[in-house]
């Protein structure tokens, strides 16, 4: 039964419009009309004479949407064409207030690129450039036979590669009548963050979370679901169970339940049925996306392009021959290439490169492991205006705020995080101008850190600072231990020649021996493929089969190119008797890629060994 609202009086008007032979008309009409539109009927006992209680009736029996479209085709019927053009006006005013409402609701940040690279680029084109074919791919999304059907699914390589850019695109790009306009009256976007934030509610707060003081015309909104865009963001971060059974999911709007049970009910058209999905995942969530999928569904890679990673290159370093120099060292790197695949991780790439071109090095042996990249990043983007190459902001401070937010599993920090931590408000400004913090996209009054590999570094550097402890506030109460497995191969990374650079470039002394003491007693505790990760980044042999000599046995599962080459590296432990090796599709051939020269020497030696 549907939960009775102002509807009842809005139809009590229509119903006093009616003549008494009228409106014995509509009650003749309504079983005929309902078995129509797939409606149970009212038992004809159940129908006053009486016009409020007929309208009571009506409201208490069926839910608002379903309502007015079972009015609007009985009206049709009887006829009443004159109460039609008014529940088609009552519909247009709802589209004038939705409009009013977009930008609104789409006026938060919708940050993407870091404005530094543009700078240093000197040319916005090629932004726009993006924008403008995400917006044209996204014009003909659901220009398909099966597009009514069709849930569409944006399987994105890593974290950063893109997928806010196309979302928050696609809302601006609607929200200005540009695409979508004659297909969808509402589109409604929920993060990851709003989903998991809910341990039970119904379909009805989702929709108005982005209106004026929380209050949408939902009834309105859900007569016409196939209308209604759903846009699902980070869905391989949401908490779902498709182990529930039919019975279970709901088909009321309104109706109360908890939240696995809501989004299952969701994303198997149970609510809102006719409604469409743009969703985005990781290939971490390919599980739920395959249980979720049908045959009209289309799954999509989005990822930094070949071309849109040589053209970005090209705009960023003012001199061609540099910019070629730069980008085949990442061509050749296989460790950059993946690095690279994601916008923002690509220009951090190129802000560390530049900085050893302007320091006269040769990129070949100052830029080899990720780790190099970071350091130069951090060197210059913390003293770029700096005297004396001194941090122009704490360097205590920014490593403290990584590594308590992975520690608790806290991406998102408040302004009071950063006070605790040592930050004044200027340092936060500093901070936002050098593209190391921005303001959060899902929280407002909240900062994050530009990547998490970034926060992820930072955090590592902490573990070797000599700090004081510090605990932020909007940790308080979470639990320890969720995210710090990163933060173990970067402590590695940091060999004797990359601390002094690090030293000498931030004005830092780094407690060497307490971490090399801290690694050997933690070594036995973390999985191969963490180790070997950070073993190869950290360059040293003779320390590498050290750490690795006390393991009999190994367990290692190559996923991707990365993986192979990082443990065809560390395969060196002189006393390894058991070697368990899961490969997955890392022979197929990667479209637009040409192989680096690392990575085909390992897949000869493979083929020879094997």
């Amino acid at each position: 039964m549907a939960e009775s609202d102002s509807s009842d009086s809005d139809l009590l008007w229509y119903l006093e419009k009616l003549s008494r032979k009228k409106c014995h008309s509509l009650r003749n009409q309504l079983g005929q009309e309902c078995m129509e539109i797939g409606l149970p009927p009212i038992p004809r006992l159940e129908l006053s004479e009486e016009n409020p209680h007929l309208a009571n009736q009506l409201t208490t029996f069926y839910e608002a949407q379903h309502l007015w479209n079972l009015m609007y085709n009985i009206f049709q019927k009887i006829p009443r064409k004159d109460l039609c053009e008014k529940i088609n006006a009552r519909r247009n005013l709802l589209s004038v207030l939705r409009g009013d409402c977009k930008h609104d609701a789409l006026g938060y940040n919708c940050k993407i690129w870091p404005k530094k690279s543009v700078g240093l680029c000197a040319n916005i084109a090629f932004l726009k450039e993006s924008e403008s074919e995400s917006s044209h791919f996204l014009l003909f999304l659901f220009r398909n036979k099966e597009a009514h059907k069709m849930l569409i699914k944006k399987n994105l390589q890593e974290e950063a590669s893109g997928k806010t850019m196309v979302l928050r695109g696609a809302l601006f790009e609607w929200a200005n009548g540009n695409i979508w306009a004659d297909m969808f009256s509402s589109v409604i976007h929920l993060s990851s963050h709003d989903i998991n934030q809910m341990t039970s509610g119904s379909l009805v707060p989702l929709i108005s979370k982005d209106w004026p003081s929380g209050q949408a015309p939902v009834a309105d909104i859900l007569s016409e679901p196939q209308k209604i865009l759903f846009i699902l963001e980070d869905l391989d971060d949401v908490e779902l169970s498709f182990r529930i059974s039919p019975q279970a999911l709901c088909t009321n709007s309104r109706q109360q339940v908890s939240m696995p049970i809501l989004m299952a009910s969701l994303l198997t058209r149970k609510l809102a049925p006719g409604c469409r999905f743009l969703i985005t995942s990781r290939p971490q969530g390919q599980a739920v996306t395959w249980t979720i999928m049908k045959k009209t569904d289309m799954l999509m890679t989005l990822s930094f392009s070949h071309e849109k990673r040589h053209k970005y290159f090209t705009l960023f370093f003012k001199d061609g021959q540099s910019a070629e120099s730069a980008f085949q060292l990442v061509q050749r790197n296989e460790l950059f290439l993946h690095l690279c695949q994601a916008p923002i991780l690509c220009w951090v790439t190129c802000v560390a490169l530049l900085r050893q071109m302007n320091q006269g090095a040769d990129l070949k042996r100052s830029c080899q492991t990720l780790t190099d990249i970071y350091t130069n990043f951090l060197a210059d983007t913390l003293t770029a205006q700096a005297a004396h190459q001194q941090p122009i902001v704490p360097l205590q401070s920014l490593c403290s705020l990584a590594l308590e937010g992975l520690l608790h599993n806290t991406l998102h920090f408040t302004e009071e995080d950063l006070r605790s931590v040592g930050f004044t408000q200027a340092d936060v400004s500093t901070l936002q101008t050098l593209e190391i913090l921005w303001p959060s996209s899902h929280l407002k009054g909240h900062y994050r850190f530009i990547h998490s590999k970034v926060q992820e570094f930072c955090a590592a550097v902490a573990f070797i600072l000599p700090l004081a402890e510090h605990g932020i506030p909007s940790a308080w109460g979470r639990c320890k231990g969720k995210r710090e497995c990163p933060v173990i191969p970067s402590m590695f990374d940091l060999n004797k020649k990359r601390r002094k650079t690090f030293e000498k470039a931030l004005g830092c002394h780094l407690l060497t021996d307490y971490i090399s003491q801290y690694l050997l007693m933690e070594r036995s505790h973390w999985a191969p493929h963490t180790l070997f990760h950070g073993l190869f980044e950290n360059q040293e042999e003779e320390y590498m089969k050290w750490i690795l000599d006390s393991f009999s046995e190994a367990n290692i599962y190559v996923r991707d190119h990365q993986d192979l080459m990082v443990s065809s590296y560390c395969l060196y432990c002189q006393h390894l008797q058991k070697l368990k090796l899961s490969i997955q599709n890392i022979f197929e051939k990667r479209s637009n890629e040409q192989s680096t020269p690392r990575y085909q020497l390992l897949l000869m030696g493979h083929k020879v060994s094997i």
